[in-house]
């Protein structure tokens, strides 16, 4: 998914901040700074900060990662140990995992994938989902499986039903657009 960075109307839980984590500076776009996902932006010092600190992109200074909103995760779960950055996306509610390039498997390790299945478990009653891209390879994750959706991007519209397929019951991601 070619995904820039999403303003979240949370801020971050009591004692959590960025420290030395500087993971949403690679796997985001950054049009501002003509930055394109998975590489570092021009402005980031990896595992110090913004080198702009004092003016950084409006984009920046009001995002916030999962692991800084909900203060319950653990450690483990920062983005720069578990190599991707899990945000909600505010037009549906989904939660999108940006995976790092450089570790595109760290997402299916223990304790990250067990972890996210059980997320899965819980956003399914309220019809929301758990979707992890690897640049722009989607994958949704489900309580008992993980399903390849393809190539998305930011402007695709698709909607996430049951489905049988050769095991028996799963899902599918249907492209409202037709493709």
């Amino acid at each position: 998914m070619t995904s820039t960075v999403v303003v979240t109307p949370f801020g971050p839980a009591p004692g959590r901040a960025c420290g030395s984590c500087t993971l949403c500076c690679k796997v985001y776009a950054l049009p501002e700074f003509e930055k394109p996902p998975g590489v570092w932006c021009r402005e980031c010092a990896p595992g110090k900060g913004c080198k702009i600190h004092e003016r950084p992109p409006v984009a920046c200074r009001q995002f916030f990662c999962f692991w800084m909103t909900d203060g319950t995760l653990p450690e483990a779960w920062r983005p720069d140990r578990a190599k991707f950055v899990l945000s909600i996306f505010p037009a549906n509610g989904f939660v999108y995992g940006q995976v790092d390039p450089g570790a595109p498997a760290a997402w299916r390790k223990e304790p990250y994938y067990g972890g996210l299945r059980g997320l899965a478990r819980t956003l399914l009653a309220e019809r929301r989902h758990v979707i992890m891209f690897v640049g722009d390879e989607a994958t949704l994750v489900m309580p008992d499986e993980a399903i390849a959706i393809g190539k998305m991007t930011s402007a695709d519209q698709f909607r996430i039903e049951p489905a049988f397929g050769p095991g028996g019951p799963t899902w599918r991601a249907v492209r409202l657009d037709g493709a």
